[in-house]
């Protein structure tokens, strides 16, 4: 039944893909792109399919809690790659934190498959946004239920495959083009680091499938070669999750349509680095240094995303460094071991960044209504021309409050829980423990968990002052989008407005899924029971001794508390009043508003000399000296045998007879001699 199952999951969206796919070629080829927009089989199969994805989800999930026997199911569908002693099975492996991860990836998935049937509704491409947007899910069920490192590597480039097309949707736009093209390259350096590990892995176990390599690094933990494939592995988590330094994709990949972003930063592409770090677990738990460069970067990542986000006034822009911070949580938590809080951040992060960018792309779809109607050449995403919104979109403006606070972290909201879970075990973690007694670069394992948890609070402020500024700029305060389009703005479609609602419910009421014993709300650590057969183990390695007793947790909570509800009033002191006009002129300059000119520093440093050297040396050197040596070559080689041909056969048969001679002496004395 579950290879069935499983068979029917993956196959579901590739179906869609393939359908949607036929569709946009026929429109392409027939009348042009036009002719499929709002075609009524993808607007059917399109969604249809996720939608048939979760509820397949849905049954695995509730036949493994009937079953405990198949908490842990391979699935081999056959050989791979048989070369020599290599042989990589094409195989899936189900257990808790794969069929979690599924159903995050299809339920949110298919909210925003039904949010993008409004928002694409009328444009050109529709068909061919759902066949990518569908190939892209396909991908990542494949990345997420892989059952080895080979086979995840395939969901981990479709995805990457997938994306490109995606940021780069509206490729007519050169800059949408350009994000396209810069986060497909920007994932290959990270993917590096990926394929140096397996290889690493194969050589040292002779194994690439998780349980036999799993089983054969735990017992070689503490050595350098563990340490290296930890590293390496890191690296390509960093790339695709976003992280220091190859976090600079991210921001660009706002590019493309907003649903496609949601789905990027929300369900699937940015999540897959940490969904990595907690399936090797194995491996990182037994290098203790790696462990702690996974926390230090996931740290400052945080942090330095944060303060970017601070001055940024595209509605998307602020969210897009808002997901990079909040990986960066995440990280900090895979790293410090508290692999259940990284993957309860991830869930409760699903449900409040994919309504965030829901609600946004309700916002732009009803500012841009109203200027295309006024003819009113003005930018629907920035804030400064929003403002007093929820007066015309009630609906979009409650479920975006409730999304604000919950990514402050205001009790009792889902980000409150999963924030303060993993500034605790940090915390906790900062003494006595294997990463308390490790070093990095010579500073004590235990000063880097104390500085992980310190600027885990300070991030936890400023997430709350950008987060509440952009509420206030986007839904309160005066309206400053003009008196014609003020007459135009209104609630976005139910199909919109709906996923925006039942994603509200389930960031109200996700930090339910494991609530702490300090706050017995209702069952306690739901999901820590459910993950511990797959990461528990790995846990408890790098988390020895330190436990945090009630009164030290009560102040934790209660700092936690106390930052949010700072971070908030500060941001309401602020921008309670009208914004003054000076705050509105549009700023160029300033270190936060172009983020640290980090992409000024990339395109001087790297992006030109490669340019300039693939222009001089490979294009006009290389290229066009070959062409040229090869033409006038071919044509000097050419005159010259037509020439000694012309000679030869001339029709001089005295001639022809000195040759004939000439060559049987030749031949003759060839032989004596051999």
């Amino acid at each position: 039944m579950i290879p069935t199952l499983l068979s029917v999951l993956l196959l579901l969206p590739v179906i869609g893909f393939l359908a949607n796919g036929a569709v946009a070629l026929h429109g392409a080829g027939g009348n042009g792109n036009r002719s499929t927009a709002r075609h009524p089989l993808v607007t059917i199969v399109g969604p249809g399919v996720i939608l048939a994805a979760f509820g397949v989800a849905l049954t695995i999930f509730f036949d493994m809690q009937r079953a405990p026997e198949l908490a842990r199911h391979i699935v081999s569908f056959g050989q791979w790659m048989p070369v020599g002693s290599l042989v990589v099975n094409w195989n899936l492996q189900l257990d808790q934190l794969s069929i979690l991860m599924t159903l995050v990836i299809t339920g949110i998935g298919s909210l925003i498959h039904i949010f993008s049937v409004g928002y694409m509704r009328d444009d050109a491409s529709y068909a061919r946004y759902f066949a990518y947007l569908n190939l892209f899910v396909a991908f990542m069920l494949m990345l997420v239920l892989g059952g080895s490192y080979p086979v995840m590597f395939v969901g981990w480039e479709g995805v990457g495959l997938a994306s490109y097309l995606l940021i780069g949707f509206w490729f007519s736009d050169r800059a949408n083009a350009d994000a396209g093209r810069k986060a497909f390259i920007v994932n290959r350096v990270g993917d590096f680091g990926f394929l140096v590990a397996m290889f690493l892995i194969w050589v040292t176990t002779q194994r690439l499938d998780y349980l036999g390599a799993h089983a054969a690094l735990g017992a070689m933990a503490g050595t350098p070669v563990v340490l290296a494939i930890a590293l390496f592995l890191f690296v390509g988590c960093a790339g695709k999750s976003a992280q220091l330094p190859l976090y600079i994709w991210l921001p660009d990949a706002m590019a493309g349509p907003t649903p496609v972003s949601a789905l990027i930063h929300a369900a699937t592409m940015v999540t897959a680095g940490v969904y990595l770090v907690a399936r090797a677990a194995p491996i990182f738990s037994g290098a203790p240094e790696a462990s702690l460069v996974v926390t230090a970067i996931g740290a400052l990542t945080a942090l330095f995303a944060a303060t970017i986000a601070l001055r940024q006034w595209d509605i998307k822009k602020v969210l897009a460094y808002s997901t990079v911070s909040q990986l960066g949580y995440m990280f900090v938590a895979v790293g410090s071991g508290a692999y259940t809080a990284g993957v309860f951040h991830l869930v409760t992060h699903a449900f409040f960044k994919a309504l965030l960018f829901l609600g946004a792309g309700s916002v732009i779809h009803a500012m841009h209504h109203a200027y295309h109607h006024t003819h009113r050449e003005s930018d629907p995403q920035d804030l400064r021309n929003m403002g007093g919104l929820a007066r015309y979109m009630p609906a979009t403006a409650a479920a975006m409050t409730v999304a604000t606070l919950a990514i402050a972290g205001v009790p009792p909201l889902a980000g409150f829980f999963s924030k303060d879970e993993i500034l605790a075990s940090v915390f906790a973690r900062a003494h006595d423990s294997p990463l308390a007694d490790a070093t990095l670069l010579g500073i004590p394992g235990s000063a880097v968990l104390y500085a992980a948890y310190g600027i885990g609070v300070v991030t936890a402020l400023l997430t709350a002052v950008y987060m509440m500024r952009l509420l206030l700029l986007t839904f309160y305060g005066e309206n400053r989008t003009g008196e014609g389009e003020r007459e135009m703005l209104h609630e976005a479609p139910m199909v919109m407005t709906g996923p925006v609602l039942m994603l509200g419910v389930l960031t109200a009421v996700g930090g339910w899924l494991n609530l702490p014993a300090l706050l017995p709300l209702g069952p306690v650590g739901l999901l820590d029971a459910w993950l511990a057969p797959v990461t528990g183990g790995s846990a408890a390695r790098l988390a020895g001794a330190g436990h945090l007793d009630h009164g030290t947790e009560t102040v934790l909570v209660a700092v936690a508390t106390g930052v949010a509800l700072l971070g908030i009033a500060v941001a309401w002191w602020q921008y309670r009043k009208p914004v003054p006009d000076s705050a509105l002129v549009p700023n160029e300059g300033g270190l936060l508003a172009n983020a640290y000119y980090v992409d000024r520093v990339v395109d001087a440093a790297i992006v030109r000399p490669v340019s300039l050297f693939a222009t001089v040396v490979l294009a006009r050197g290389v290229d066009t000296g070959v062409d040229r040596a090869l033409t006038a070559g071919g044509g000097v080689f050419a005159r010259t045998a037509a020439l000694v041909g012309r000679r030869l056969q001339d029709g001089d048969v005295g001639k022809y007879a000195w040759l004939l001679a000439a060559g049987a002496i030749a031949l003759l004395a060839a032989l004596t001699l051999s």
